[in-house]
């Protein structure tokens, strides 16, 4: 059995770019689920009815109702389902609070019953999701109250998989581009087909790719997931789908979705990383109390307007690490130089079991360009500089996977270096090779910032050699103690403008932790 929550995005069918609620007629995914015999249900309140007349479960009072997140009656199928049918009573039947009970009374009766469907999808109302202008305690209560009725029974608790999710952040937080196709070739390039990921525009919004959007949170409770894990792939709301085909499709046919994209299939997970599934852990947990978070009244709060402090500074990261879980990426990108040319090639490489999207931006001013490397596929692109006394391009990818190339094209002490990662899954170490391919004799010094910023715990802070023209230098580093994230710069001192920065983690296939770097 499987719940979670589900917000107003939905996928295929055409990107829907505003809040019009016009109606819709592509198939979705619960219609799916029935098709094939997989039981499901929304869990929701009715508010002042699950009708067109009181706006499908959005109403005034903000203690009821949907907040009109149930999205699949904005679809005509359920708008237009008989009294009775599948879709009514999957979609437009719930709890009514407004009359008496309680908004988890039908969740917690279905599952003390061991009767909760295959799939659930559980609806707040809009007091209870910590939009800005409602009491995040509001929707810690809320949250609780479905956290006990589902650990209520054991028999229930051990077979399911609850995932929390948010459908937005407001900008308050995420510093993080997301991932996107390029719109054309002047943008970047992609290994893996794009079709139906680009909106072309029109009078109301601009051209541009569909998604991926902002991140936003998501927590997954379960007994294969307990222990504050990380999970750093890559997922997006399709990722629910997808986590739902991958536990049924197997008994059940007919279940994979057709409306996702292979561009969104590459890039976004399953959620099956985030899971343990050879060591469950159904005990159930004492959690703090949540009574004093329950609303103090039924008003409708207004909007806050937030005073912003005197002295503005940063935010700081929180130090510490947390449990990760392993991710399937294995990342390089490498740059080669052409100084009589006037030109730098970035090779972007992956030979992980997923998809991956670099991010390259320039100093220079111009940019950015997006790069989708499916997985075991490789691409390459250069950069003409003519004209250009130099080059500094930064390469951005998941996981923390970071590389920078700054340099000189012109000059009498212009350094050509060429630097090869070389990864050592089963040791736990990364290396270098570094090869002076320019005419001059140079000495090449490797930083390794984690030795800088933690004494030399992790390993020599640095290292240098003389390198001759043609002359090439291995150097390897062992990453046990820093949980195998790297964060090396390498320099030339014929070049005081020459730097690559080598940064990211080792994917072993093994738990892991966060980067002990942050908040350092």
């Amino acid at each position: 059995m499987w719940t979670g929550w589900v917000g107003n995005d939905g996928a295929g069918g055409g990107p829907v770019l505003d809040n019009a609620e016009a109606g819709y007629d592509w198939s979705t995914y619960p219609e799916r689920l029935a098709a094939a015999g997989v039981s499901w249900k929304i869990y929701q309140d009715a508010g002042a009815g699950l009708d067109a007349a009181d706006y499908w479960g959005w109403g005034p009072d903000p203690y009821i109702g949907n907040y009109g997140d149930n999205s699949v009656l904005y679809f005509h199928q359920y708008q237009n389902a008989a009294p009775g049918s599948p879709l009514y009573l999957g979609a437009r039947s719930g709890t009514d609070v407004k009359t008496s009970g309680n908004l988890v009374d039908q969740f917690r009766q279905d599952v003390l019953a061991n009767n909760l469907p295959q799939v659930s999808w559980i609806v707040a109302p809009e007091a209870y999701t910590e939009h800005p202008n409602w009491p995040a305690n509001y929707g810690a209560w809320y949250v609780a109250q479905f956290l006990d009725a589902l650990t209520a029974n054991p028999a229930v608790w051990s077979k399911t998989a609850l995932f929390l999710m948010y459908d937005e952040n407001d900008g308050f937080f995420d510093h993080m581009v997301p991932p996107t196709p390029p719109r054309s070739r002047a943008e970047g390039l992609s290994t893996v087909d794009t079709t139906n990921e680009l909106f072309a525009g029109n009078d109301s919004f601009a051209a541009g790719p569909i998604g991926l959007g902002v991140r936003v949170p998501m927590i997954v409770v379960s007994p294969w997931s307990k222990g504050g894990w990380v999970n750093s792939e890559v997922f997006d709301h399709t990722s629910l789908i997808r986590f739902i085909e991958a536990r049924y499709s197997r008994r059940y046919k007919g279940l994979v979705e057709s409306n996702i994209t292979k561009w969104r299939r590459a890039v976004a997970g399953d959620l099956t990383s985030a899971f343990n599934f050879k060591s469950p852990n159904d005990a159930i947990v004492a959690l703090p109390d949540t009574d004093g978070y329950a609303p103090p009244d039924r008003d409708k709060h207004p909007d806050y307007v937030p005073t912003p402090p005197p002295a503005l500074s940063l935010p700081k990261q929180e130090p510490g690490v947390r449990p990760a879980r392993p991710v399937p990426y294995e990342l390089d990108v490498l740059a080669e130089i052409d100084a009589a040319g006037g030109s730098v090639a970035l090779h972007f490489g992956n030979t992980g079991r997923a998809a991956a999207v670099f991010h390259v931006r320039s100093g220079k001013g111009d940019g950015p360009w997006t790069y989708t490397v499916g997985a075991q596929a490789a691409l390459s692109d250069t950069w003409e500089l003519s004209g250009k006394p130099g080059y500094d391009l930064a390469v951005h990818g998941p996981n923390g996977f970071f590389r920078s190339f700054k340099g000189s094209l012109t000059g009498h002490h212009k350094a050509n270096l060429s630097v090869t990662t070389i990864y050592e899954c089963d040791g736990g170490s990364i290396g270098l090779e570094v090869r002076n391919r320019g005419a001059r004799t140079t000495t090449v010094t490797v930083q390794d910032q984690y030795g800088d910023q933690y004494g030399d715990q992790y390993g020599h802070r640095h290292v240098s050699r003389q390198l001759q023209p043609g002359e090439g230098w291995t150097h390897t580093w062992s990453l046990d103690r820093s949980y195998n994230w790297y964060d090396l710069v390498v320099t030339a001192d014929a070049d005081p403008t020459f730097e690559q920065r080598i940064a990211g983690h080792l994917e072993t296939g093994s738990d892991s932790k966060t980067d002990p770097a942050l908040g350092g």
